[in-house]
């Protein structure tokens, strides 16, 4: 299926682009987080997504959820993507409000429109893999389906939600099979049993249905956030829609009643026939500087060097410090990141736990490091 084909289809993108990446400071600010960010190659893993997508869905066919301080430079960065579909949230009110916006304004377009859900900070090393997935997801969600992509799992993961399957699934080729629970984070012990029973696989966070079928959910669960959103296109119609600074007007207005809550808790673990897709797409959600570590090519040490080093007896260092040499003696096991402002020394293993520093910076009312 060619992108030409595609578009004469109403499969949409929706990217969720408005996160913060605290556990990247000091390189991600609230002004450039890390989907903003080019941390190999030329282009930011925002961009890389929406190049992922390019065989399936034409840029016109994408819309991208972010918020009022990225709206700018998300536009620059994908000036392909009709400014009017680029939809800046006023506050945070996490995943179910923010897609349930997006299937009101696409379904107000399209009436048959199906829609994939996908972070903006992901990589994925096997392309190929994905569009296959993406094409068997999208034709399940046109039937009316709930879809959701299954990773297998390659360690006992604590930071990321589990899909339960009757079943160990066979990944090739990939099939719709039914989620038998979704399972929240597990501790270690859990996660180790979950990996050797082979029936447990990673949220992904993509998911996908036709905008009929999420709006219809979220009416039936969270009716209240729904009634919100669904008076939003009105206000919008008429071409008034095309204006971004009345969208603003209007979503300012209106968007803050809606509740805070996760896609997940309001729908996925409440709908009845959810389906997954259990998939090897060589994903990797790059939620911290040991991910990224895991990603980048290493030197005979297994250091990740990007600037100049002079080391001895040092190893599996990730080292980003732009315009200086960098020494150092008996390291192991490090992240060190300096930007102009602040110097980051952590134990890659502990690298999750940046996010802690940035709430600390928050209570002391540190805004100029944020």
């Amino acid at each position: 299926m060619s992108a030409r084909q595609t578009s004469t289809s109403p499969l949409y993108a929706v990217i969720l682009a408005g996160g913060r990446g605290t556990r990247f400071w000091p390189r991600s600010r609230q002004r450039r987080p890390k989907q903003l960010m080019n941390f190999w190659g030329q282009t930011s893993l925002l961009q890389q997504t929406v190049e992922r997508l390019r065989p399936l869905i034409l840029p016109a066919n994408v819309w991208v959820l972010t918020n009022e301080y990225l709206a700018q430079e998300v536009a620059r960065q994908l000036p392909e993507v009709p400014r009017c579909q680029i939809i800046a949230e006023p506050v945070q009110r996490n995943t179910a409000p923010c897609i349930g916006l997006a299937a009101e304004l696409i379904g107000a377009r399209d009436a048959e429109a199906v829609l994939g859900v996908f972070p903006s900070d992901h990589t994925i090393r096997k392309p190929a893999a994905f569009r296959k997935v993406v094409r068997l997801a999208a034709k399940h969600a046109a039937q009316d389906a709930i879809v959701v992509l299954g990773i297998a799992p390659r360690w006992p993961e604590t930071g990321y939600g589990y899909l339960e399957f009757a079943r160990a699934p066979i990944l090739n080729p990939p099939k719709a099979l039914p989620v038998k629970q979704f399972r929240e984070k597990p501790s270690l012990a859990v996660a180790k049993r979950y990996v050797r029973s082979k029936r447990f696989f990673w949220n992904s966070g993509m998911f996908f249905w036709k905008a009929s079928t999420i709006r219809e959910a979220l009416r039936r669960h969270l009716p209240r956030t729904a009634a919100v959103l669904q008076s939003i296109p009105e206000k919008l119609a008429d071409g008034r829609g095309a204006d971004p600074r009345y969208v603003q007007r209007v979503l300012k207005k209106l968007y803050p009643a809606c509740e805070n809550i996760s896609v997940d808790y309001a729908v996925l673990e409440k709908a009845s026939g959810v389906v997954g897709i259990p998939c090897d797409i060589g994903w990797n959600d790059v939620g911290s500087w040991n991910a990224v570590y895991d990603l980048l090519p290493h030197d005979r040490q297994g250091n990740v060097l990007r600037t100049e080093a002079l080391l001895l007896d040092s190893s599996g260092l990730l080292v980003d410090v732009p315009g200086k040499l960098v020494a150092g003696v008996g390291l192991q096991d490090l992240v060190v990141v300096e930007t102009g402002d602040a110097l980051l020394i952590v134990p890659r293993g502990r690298s999750q736990e940046i996010s802690q520093l940035v709430k600390q910076l928050e209570k002391d009312r540190r805004n100029n490091l944020l």
